[in-house]
């Protein structure tokens, strides 16, 4: 082989090492983390999903609750003041708060309905606290889904070499969906 033919793959192969491959890393990188990214909007577009769900139910839950237990006022105005506050709340964090207030809110609606054996018995409201029972488990599954998708995103824009690519390209640490503290300990139901 002459030298020119041997420059020609020197300078090759040095393209390739140094010019080539990590080109093709970074553009394989970039597109798993928009893919990562995008599969964080889908599970938060589904845990939205199940918490208009709830919303809608619970106007129709607060007026069965309502006709049987009229001198309990605070805690309806508390849950519609949670309930608007999820109506307003724009970025997701202030979502996850927001739904978080509104998860208390209606722990405590439930617990007035203990008081009301009449309540328990009525047919609509034992439909609805079904219908929202049964959206509550859809909201955690979809809050667990959403998490999962957080928590590999997050790993893999820390990760190295991952991180120098996302930090290049702006990528941010995506918020989890915890649950409030409060929400944590059972509820005290007293006669």
């Amino acid at each position: 082989m002459s030298s020119g033919k041997k420059v020609i793959l020197t300078v090759g192969i040095i393209f390739v090492v140094v010019v080539l491959f990590p080109a093709l890393y970074i553009k394989s990188t970039y597109n798993e983390l928009v893919r990562m990214d995008e599969a964080i909007k889908g599970a938060w577009a589904q845990v939205e999903n199940q918490l208009q769900r709830r919303y809608d139910l619970i106007p129709n839950l607060v007026e069965t609750v309502k006709g049987y237990a009229k001198h309990e006022k605070e805690v309806f105005i508390r849950v519609t003041e949670a309930r608007s506050r999820v109506a307003n709340a724009k970025t997701i964090p202030e979502k996850i708060n927001a739904n978080n207030m509104l998860t208390q809110a209606l722990g405590r609606l439930l617990l007035v309905v203990e008081r009301y054996p009449d309540l328990k018995a009525n047919t609509n409201f034992i439909r609805l606290q079904d219908e929202l029972a049964g959206t509550e488990n859809r909201i955690a599954v979809e809050r667990r889904r959403y998490n999962e998708a957080v928590r590999a995103y997050n790993t893999r824009i820390r990760s190295f070499p991952t991180n120098i690519i996302a930090n290049l390209f702006g990528f941010k640490r995506a918020e989890f969906f915890k649950v409030p503290e409060q929400a944590k300990q059972a509820p005290r139901v007293k006669f």
